[in-house]
């Protein structure tokens, strides 16, 4: 078995376990290729941008993904965590890159839970005076 780099991310509902294999370029997320899972226009390299922080080349290495929860932007987003973090486990000189990017910081916005009296977390029912 080839050795590996492992790293978690998380957002809003969703779980990203991404490894780094040393490789030829390939990307999977959940057994599929990168654009094939992620389809939106900018997801893909919105993912490709913490490789791209780091300075170094995308055929470097091989990614697996396997990611679960959530809609396609919390994935995307534990996606780029999860690879962000990797590259920092296996080379430790590409933090302060990484982290001007942005690409370290777990965003911890999450749902707000819906209050008694209310039709959602915030919004009130229409005010009839009659």
């Amino acid at each position: 078995m080839t050795q590996y780099t492992e790293a978690t991310g998380r957002r809003k509902e969703s779980t990203a376990r991404v490894r780094i294999y040393p490789g030829s370029g390939n990307f999977t997320v959940n057994e599929k290729p990168l654009e094939d899972y992620f389809t939106r226009a900018g997801d893909a390299p919105a993912i490709l941008n913490a490789i791209e922080a780091a300075g170094k080349s995308a055929t470097a290495f091989d990614v697996t993904v396997k990611v679960q929860g959530g809609g396609v932007s919390g994935q995307r987003d534990a996606v780029k965590l999860g690879l962000a973090r990797a590259l920092v486990a296996e080379d430790e000189t590409v933090r302060t890159a990484l982290r001007a990017e942005g690409l370290l910081t777990r965003d911890a916005r999450v749902k707000e839970r819906k209050k008694p009296g209310l039709k959602r977390a915030r919004k009130a029912p229409t005010y009839t005076k009659r």
